[in-house]
């Protein structure tokens, strides 16, 4: 089964994802992952996408489509995918659908979790991470049990994602609803998408999905 979960930066798509692959036994495909790991592997695809990177330029689709084929290739057809973030722009969608079927494969679900932009700051804008071991907590909804000591590992360091703050947290949503939202439509023409409340708990989008799954 091969999936694709959308939504704007800090839906919870990475999160879900991880349940997935420790529920279901699928990989999660994250673009951002892919080509770190490439490049330090000094595969070919990686070694060209550094060439890119080095001179300041993004990384083409036809070099995302080239580790995503790679990944599929050494996968096998017996573990189920999930695209997470990934399309982002309907020529990315149309690159997915022809590697898919390269393979063998096609898209079972497109799963988008929804958001309020309001609560999303807040989600987004709160977090912070372990220094450490990279345990995650946040203002409001998950503080360590004792304050300013890691739930996980003892430490005492804590740190913030610089871009963690409301001006670039909107200026996502709308890159996401101007470029990404508008490739739904052809999705839902196939009849494959489904919406869950990404504002939900964490455990009952996991059902939802799971639900969605079976």
């Amino acid at each position: 089964m091969d999936i694709i979960l959308l939504g704007p930066p800090g839906a919870g798509k990475g999160t879900q994802s991880q349940r997935l692959v420790e529920h279901h036994g699928m990989r999660q495909l994250s673009t951002g992952d892919m080509l770190r790991a490439a490049v330090t592997a000094g595969t070919p695809v990686g070694i060209k996408a550094k060439e890119v990177m080095d001179r300041g330029e993004l990384v083409s689709d036809e070099i995302v489509s080239e580790l995503i084929d790679a990944e599929l290739t050494a996968m096998g057809s017996e573990t189920g995918a999930i695209f997470d973030g990934y399309p982002r722009t309907a020529a990315q969608a149309t690159m997915l659908d022809e590697i898919l079927s390269r393979h063998g494969r096609k898209l079972d679900h497109v799963i988008e979790l929804g958001v309020d932009e309001d609560a999303l700051v807040e989600r987004i804008t709160g977090r912070y991470t372990c220094a450490n071991c990279g345990e995650g907590y946040h203002d409001e909804f998950k503080r360590p049990r004792k304050e300013g000591v890691c739930d996980k590992c003892g430490s005492t360091e804590f740190k913030r994602r610089p871009d963690d703050n409301e001006e670039t947290v909107r200026h996502r949503m709308g890159v996401y609803r101007s470029e990404t939202a508008p490739i739904l439509p052809g999705y839902e023409a196939r009849g494959i998408v489904s919406r869950v409340d990404g504002m939900a708990s964490i455990e009952d989008v996991t059902h939802a999905i799971d639900a969605i799954l079976t």
